[in-house]
């Protein structure tokens, strides 16, 4: 084949070498429009596991890389003059001008036309001049290739909020060095990283609010840079700060980071009867922020991955096709499974203000788990050492012993509650009442999870009122037959577990009168249907019923409802309530603009939206006793045009606290069939997240978390202070003690009466893991 690549960067060049090694037979060409030994950016980095795929992809390149490389395991966070260090983390820098030159080398070795100072304005001239059967765009970040054809690339370029500045010094950091300077203007952070005997990348970041406050963008270049060493002299050790971007004037040199995500990586241009097709790679398909260090990584796994495809598939024309869809298919997943963990990570520096409230040690751990790619179990495998001297002080800082202690298991109080540990048994409907009435289903499923080893167990969102329930199968609390009904669940809890028990009262409005969950669920009745009541007359689907905007009566009414059942709630001797504001239920209809359209005081901007879920709040907790808690679900993200977003999620969790509201329940979504929401592993945590260190309000995080690893990440990050588990419990109603002896923790507390069970568990697990370590040193 005639190959063409159109940038000379790390994706341009690797697979350059790589093809020219595979098939010496290949005409390989690569174009650059600088010369040689011009770079603009300092050292790059990326992991041991990088280093190993370049072992494998080529020994000779790995071979001078790892000559030229600094290695180092540590990472080091300095924050409010403390240092927090860990080690185990496995990461190389090199000199982005000695990469490119041991790529350029083995290219010159291997055959490759190097072409330098080749401005590429015409990519289909160029093919037709190299007679290509392959083109490769590997332009970078600002790719002429891709703009040129972006109707079939399909690009989203998203312009990311803080600016930074990529700068040199000859200080040498032993490990990868996180700072974080307050200032009067803000807070400032440094990216510091070894790449060489002698010199280190210095990266400065901070909010463009923060920058602009400062006066950065008015100074000049040597202006800006003296700001930096100024500001970071204390990590500086005397040396100064270096630009190699001198053909930049004033505040150009602080730029801010475009995440470019393509949908498809190919064009096919038919040029002389011929179909060439033009692939992006590198940084001209996508983009890594460089807090994870990714960019170079991405790129060279790109070659190797295009290149291994050919390897398996054939290096012919005829197989173009073929290889390229397989190359796309494969390598997008992979692209996006880093992409995702980069933007978790870019928006914890965006907002290093929302957790600048957290003490150093924890601070530092957020940091170090930001990405959700590195968990607490990994953090051990890294560095047991600072694990288990983090998981010590975080005991402490709950009352406990100084010792290690799994996050999970770590006590929880609010108000004069106290739980045990900090996992939750989420409301789940069972759709099993008859008429509102809980049973013996109820009372073995609820009580088997509480002897299971959870803190807390919430019945499924009860109903106020019989029009105020989602199916005919669904609980009620609006009879003294009701109560004693629950009362009978909540003693036994109380008697034969020391879980609490808590109470989650919700009215369906538009979402009421539908099918139980394993029929057509969300569908109406086929008959039997009652009237639904709602903000606006706006029925949930085509074929659900139009619900009757509420009147103040029906409102009047409805509170009333709300009262009478946390009434009963205490009678019943539940030890905590919560409000169903979510899921597009009553509450959260007049919260979601979307199904909210009134235009007297409770409908229009967000406050007035919230303000009959704030009435109904304010009269539940004035009947509620004082010293137990009350929390509120909600739907942080509507995930729908127009409807609402994180933002209006803390305004909506400030207004609850106002009111008097002790814990926030994050969910998401289900307030509109046009919700699409993205779904991953924890992926509403971010949401708890930002409420609890922006409200300061304690969060319980919910929606896909399904391991002690995720929960213990989640509370040691300080990102929940409690962990709801729903469908995990309807496979396990042990949960909590399984994942504990899974976890090799024993100082946990079964019932006494399957305490014999707890110790063959635990042998088994112990004697499953010695063999699965003798396997593997085996190998």
């Amino acid at each position: 084949m005639r190959i063409v690549c159109i940038g000379g960067g790390p994706a341009g060049l690797y697979f350059a070498l790589l093809m020219k090694k595979q098939n010496p037979t290949h005409e390989v060409t690569v174009l650059e429009r600088n010369r040689p030994d011009d770079t603009f950016g300092w050292g790059v980095v990326f992991s041991d596991q990088t280093l190993g795929n370049l072992e494998k992809a080529d020994f000779p390149t790995y071979a001078q890389i790892s000559r030229a490389f600094h290695h180092w395991d540590d990472i080091e966070v300095h924050f409010k003059g403390q240092t927090i260090r860990s080690s185990g983390h496995g990461f190389i820098g090199i000199g982005r001008k000695k990469l490119l030159n041991i790529l350029q080398d083995r290219c010159r070795e291997l055959g490759v036309n190097l072409v330098f100072q080749a401005e590429v304005t015409d990519d289909e001239a160029i093919a037709l001049k190299y007679q290509a059967d392959l083109v490769i765009a590997s332009d970078g970040i600002n790719s002429r290739v891709r703009k040129k054809y972006e109707s079939t690339f399909e690009p989203d370029i998203e312009i990311r909020k803080c600016r930074f500045v990529w700068l040199g010094t000859h200080q040498r950091f032993d490990a990868f060095t996180f700072a974080f300077e307050k200032t009067e203007w803000g807070w400032f952070q440094a990216h510091a990283y070894q790449f060489d005997a002698h010199t280190s990348t210095f990266i400065v970041e901070t909010p463009e609010a923060v920058w602009q406050k400062a006066g950065l963008e008015q100074m000049s270049q040597e202006e800006g840079i003296a700001f930096c060493e100024k500001l970071f002299a204390r990590y500086l050790g005397g040396h100064r700060l270096m630009s190699n971007a001198a053909h930049l004037r004033g505040s150009a040199i602080w730029i801010k980071f475009p995440r470019v995500v393509c949908k498809t990586w190919v064009h096919w241009n038919t040029l002389n009867g011929r179909e060439i097709p033009v692939v992006l790679m590198g940084d001209a398909a996508h983009t890594a922020h460089f807090s994870i260090g990714s960019g170079t990584k991405l790129a060279l796994e790109d070659a190797i991955e295009l290149a291994r495809v050919f390897t398996q598939v054939g290096d012919t024309p005829v197989h173009l096709r073929q290889v390229l869809h397989q190359y796309q298919a494969t390598r997008s997943v992979e692209v996006l499974k880093i992409q995702n963990a980069a933007r978790n990570s870019t928006e914890w520096f965006e907002n290093v203000e929302r957790y600048t409230g957290l003490e150093a040690p924890q601070f530092a751990y957020s940091l170090l788990t930001r990405s959700q790619r590195i968990s607490h179990e990994n953090l051990r495998l890294r560095d047991k050492t600072y694990l288990e001297g983090y998981e010590s002080w975080l005991a402490a800082r709950t009352g406990l012993p100084p010792k290690p202690v799994p996050p999970m298991f770590t006590p929880f109080r609010l108000r004069n509650l106290s739980l045990k540990n900090r996992v939750v048994v989420s409301p789940m409907a069972m759709y099993s009442a008859q008429d509102g009435l809980v049973n013996d289903f109820h009372l073995v499923h609820l009580g088997a999870r509480a002897l299971g080893g959870a803190a807390l167990v919430f019945s499924e969102m009860t109903a106020p009122s019989p029009d105020g329930r989602i199916t005919p199968g669904c609980a009620g609390l609006y009879s003294e037959a009701h109560m004693q009904a629950y009362k009978r669940i909540v003693d036994f809890v109380h008697q034969h577990t020391d879980a609490k028990i808590g109470l989650q009262l919700g009215h369906a409005g538009p979402k009421g009168s539908t099918q139980v969950g394993w029929e057509d669920e969300s569908e109406p009745l086929p008959e039997g249907n009652w009237p639904l009541l709602a903000p606006s007359p706006i029925p949930y689907g085509p074929n659900n019923q139009t619900p009757s905007a509420m009147t103040p009566e029906d409102m009047e009414r409805v509170k009333a409802d709300f009262v009478r059942a946390a009434l009963w709630g205490v009678e019943a001797g539940f030890d905590w309530l919560e409000l169903h504001c979510a899921h597009g239920y009553l509450l959260s209809a007049f919260i979601c603009p979307l199904t909210n359209r009134r235009t007297d005081e409770y409908g229009g901007l967000l406050e007035n939206r919230c303000r009959y879920p704030l009435e109904v709040f304010k009269a539940l907790r004035a009947v509620w006793p004082q010293h137990l808690p009350m929390s509120v679900r909600i739907s942080a993200h509507d995930w729908a045009p127009g409807g609402n977003t994180p933002d209006d999620a803390v305004e909506i969790a400030r207004m609850f606290k106002e009111a008097g509201c002790d814990l926030i329940d994050v969910s998401s979504g289900q307030t509109t069939r046009l919700a699409r929401p993205v779904y991953g592993r924890m992926y509403q945590t971010p949401f708890a997240d930002r409420i609890r260190n922006e409200v300061k309000i304690a969060t319980m995080a919910v929606g896909a978390i399904f391991e002690a690893d995720h929960v213990n990440s989640i509370i040691a990050a300080g990102r929940a202070d409690l962990c709801a588990i729903a469908r995990p419990h309807l496979s396990d109603p042990h949960w909590t003690l399984n994942q504990a002896a899974k976890l090799g923790y024993r100082e946990v507390g079964w019932p006494k009466q399957y305490l014999a069970g707890k110790a063959q568990l635990e042998r088994n697990l112990a004697r499953a893991q010695a063999e699965q370590a003798e396997e593997l040193a085996a190998r």
